[in-house]
C-alpha cells in the first residue's frame, strides 16, 4: 500500500476476473499451456450484420464528441429495445448511453449514494457490484445465498436485511455468476417487501437477458406499476452480442437519475465512442433472434460442462439457467492437502487449479460466496473437456 494514494484506492479490490486473467497471460509468455475459463467475455466474433453498420459509420464520417448522455438514435433504438423486449417504456430523457454496463452502474452509485448508505447484495454477485459501492462511500451489505435455494434472495432476507440506512439493491439477472434468473413471481415478492420501504432504489442489471435458455423468462423490476419510479434498469451489448470490448452500456431510469448520470458522465469520460454508437444502433434495431446461434450454443455447452464437472467427486452444480458460468460448491475439498497444498478455501482451490491443472477459475470468494468458484463455458467444447479433465486430474 502506497501511503502517497488516497484511502479510496487503496481500499479497492482489484477485479478478481481480471486478475486472474492477466496471471493466466503471465504464465502463458511463460510457457505453460494455460486454458482460460475465468473470463466473462464470449468466444464469439462481432456479427458481420454490426461490423458493417461500424464500417458504414467510419465511411460516413462519425469522428466527433458525441453528446454525453448518447446518440439520439440510439437513445431512440434503446427505447424501441425496451418497449419490444421489456414491455418497459421510456422517453429519452431516461436513458444514458456510457462506456460499457460498467461505468452506468459506477455513474447510480456515484450520484445516489452518500457516506454510509447501504446497499443490499444478494451473493453472489458480480465481482464490481462491492468495490463500485465503496468507491461512492456506500457500504455493501452482503445477503449470503446457497445453492439449496439456487443462490436466490429470499423476501425474508431481504426484509431482515433491511436497515434505516438501506438505500439501494442491486442484483443481476440472469446472474453473473450462478446464472439463476428471478421469475416475475420471485420480483413480485420481493417487491412486496420493497413497498414497505418506498425510499429504496432498485438496480436490475440486465446485461445477460438474451443468454436464456427458456426455463424462466427473463422478468424486470420496473415493469411493475409501483416499482417503476424506483427501478434503475442496466443494460448493454457486450454479452448478447459479443461486443465486449465495444463498451457500450445503457440505462433506462427515472428521469432524476438519468439526468444526475449525464451530469457526472460529462465531468469523467463525457460520451461514448462515436462508432461503436453507430453499430449498436444496428445492434439493438435488430431482432435478437440474429444472436440466438450463440445462445444455443451456450445451451449445448452448458450441459457438456455440466455432465463433465458432474462427474467430479467434491463438486456440486446447480443448472444455470442463463449466462454461460458454472458456479459449483467446492467446499468438499476445504481443509484437505492435495499434492503437498493445503486448500483451506475457495481462493486457494482457484490458485491451486491454476498452477497444478493450468486452468484458470475465479474464486468465489469475489462473488461474495466463499464456498465456490466460477467457471466459465465460453469457450470451445475442445478447451472444456481438457479444462474438465485436468481439473478431474489434479484433485483426483
Amino acid at each position: 500500500m502506497n501511503k502517497q494514494l488516497s484511502d479510496r484506492i487503496n481500499s479497492v479490490t482489484p477485479s478478481a476476473t481480471l486478475e486472474m486473467a492477466a496471471k493466466a497471460r503471465t504464465l502463458r509468455t511463460e510457457g505453460k499451456d494455460i486454458i482460460g475459463l475465468s473470463l466473462g467475455e464470449p468466444d464469439f466474433n462481432t456479427p458481420d450484420f454490426i461490423k458493417k453498420a461500424a464500417i458504414q459509420a467510419v465511411n460516413d464520417n462519425f469522428n466527433s464528441y458525441t453528446p454525453v448522455d448518447g446518440y439520439v438514435e440510439l437513445k431512440d433504438a434503446i427505447i424501441t429495445k425496451f418497449k419490444r423486449d421489456n414491455d418497459l417504456v421510456y422517453d429519452k430523457s431516461q436513458v444514458v448511453v456510457s462506456t460499457g454496463a460498467k461505468q452506468a452502474l459506477y455513474n447510480v452509485a456515484q450520484v445516489l449514494l452518500n457516506k454510509g448508505d447501504e446497499v443490499i447484495l444478494p451473493c453472489p454477485y458480480w465481482v464490481s457490484y462491492s468495490d463500485i459501492v465503496k468507491l461512492a462511500d456506500g457500504v455493501p451489505v452482503e445477503v449470503a445465498t446457497s445453492i439449496e435455494t439456487d443462490f436466490k434472495m429470499t423476501p425474508k432476507q431481504l426484509e431482515a436485511a433491511i436497515t434505516p440506512k438501506t438505500k439501494m439493491i442491486w442484483y443481476s439477472s440472469p446472474c453473473n455468476p450462478s446464472g439463476s434468473i428471478y421469475s416475475k413471481e420471485e420480483l413480485r415478492s420481493l417487491a412486496d417487501v420493497l413497498q414497505k420501504h418506498p425510499h429504496i432504489i432498485v438496480v436490475s442489471d440486465e446485461i445477460y437477458e438474451h443468454i436464456n435458455y427458456g426455463v424462466t423468462a427473463h422478468a424486470s423490476m420496473a415493469n411493475f406499476e409501483d416499482m417503476y419510479d424506483r427501478t434503475v434498469t442496466v443494460n448493454g451489448v457486450a454479452k448478447a452480442f459479443a461486443m465486449t470490448g465495444w463498451r457500450i452500456g445503457y440505462i433506462g431510469a427515472p428521469a432524476y437519475i438519468a439526468r444526475a448520470c449525464n451530469k457526472l458522465q460529462g465531468q469523467v469520460t463525457s460520451g461514448a465512442n462515436c462508432i461503436a454508437q453507430r453499430a449498436v444502433i444496428t445492434a439493438l434495431t435488430e431482432s435478437p433472434d440474429r444472436v440466438q446461434y450463440m445462445v444455443d450454443e451456450f445451451k449445448e455447452r452448458r450441459a457438456y460442462i455440466l455432465d463433465l464437472l458432474n462427474s467430479i467427486d467434491g463438486f456440486k452444480c446447480n443448472q444455470p439457467e442463463g449466462a454461460f458460468y458454472v458456479f459449483p460448491d467446492v467446499s468438499a475439498y476445504f481443509g484437505k492437502t492435495i499434492n503437498g497444498s493445503r486448500i483451506n478455501n475457495a481462493s486457494d482451490l482457484a490458485m491451486y487449479l491454476l498452477e497444478h491443472a493450468n486452468v484458470a477459475t475465479v474464486t468465489g470468494d469475489a462473488f461474495g460466496n466463499k464456498n465456490c468458484i466460477r467457471i466459465s463455458y465460453a469457450a470451445s467444447k475442445k478447451d472444456i473437456s481438457n479444462a474438465i479433465s485436468r481439473i478431474k486430474s489434479a484433485l483426483s
